[in-house]
């Protein structure tokens, strides 16, 4: 339940259907597959690969509330500021990351690692893979379903939600980052 709430592909649906709109195909089941293999080797390695580069899980989850800051910016205000040159697919980025296995959810992961079996962890990244796979694969149903006027709304309060996702994981790592300054 807690990566099901950290992930929160259902809040992410506006962020699809905007992305599918802009680039034309999501693949989704190579977004999925993408952001679960992310996923369980940041479970293994994410801490001795954030150590190797010099960098603590505090900068690497504030660098990741930015990029969802963003996002949903660009939700709320109607704005692009992730541009691809030639977009072929968004289904790795940034679907599978940063939405999908972005900083919060890998932050999750190692925090859940200190508290829960690793199997257990597993099983409940491939349960929310296999949801998000379904969420992705109609993705154009559900757009289709809300409407244009359906989506701006649900685009401009999950912008909100999202934005607020990014404060609270910004303010918290700030936090951690000035009680134990890492030089």
């Amino acid at each position: 339940m807690v990566l099901f709430a950290v992930i929160d592909i259902l809040g992410g649906i506006p962020v699809i259907i905007n992305l599918r709109n802009k680039v034309g195909h999501i693949q989704s089941g190579k977004a999925s597959i993408v952001a679960a293999s992310l996923m369980v080797a940041f479970l293994f390695v994410g801490d001795e690969i954030l150590k190797l580069i010099g960098i603590d899980v505090n900068s690497f989850a504030v660098a990741g509330a930015l990029i969802i800051f963003f996002l949903a910016i660009e939700m709320i205000l109607g704005i692009t500021l992730y541009k691809d040159d030639e977009p072929e697919s968004a289904s790795i980025v940034p679907i599978a990351f940063p939405l999908i296995a972005g900083a919060g959810t890998l932050t999750s992961l190692l925090s859940l690692r200190a508290e829960y079996h690793v199997e257990n962890i597993i099983v409940a990244i491939v349960l929310n893979t296999i949801f998000v796979y379904l969420v992705l694969k109609s993705s154009a149903k559900i757009g289709h379903f809300l409407g244009k006027g359906g989506l701006s709304i649900i685009r401009k309060v999950f912008g909100v939600i999202l934005m607020a996702i990014a404060v609270k994981l910004f303010a918290a790592n700030v936090h951690e980052l000035f009680l134990n300054p890492q030089l």
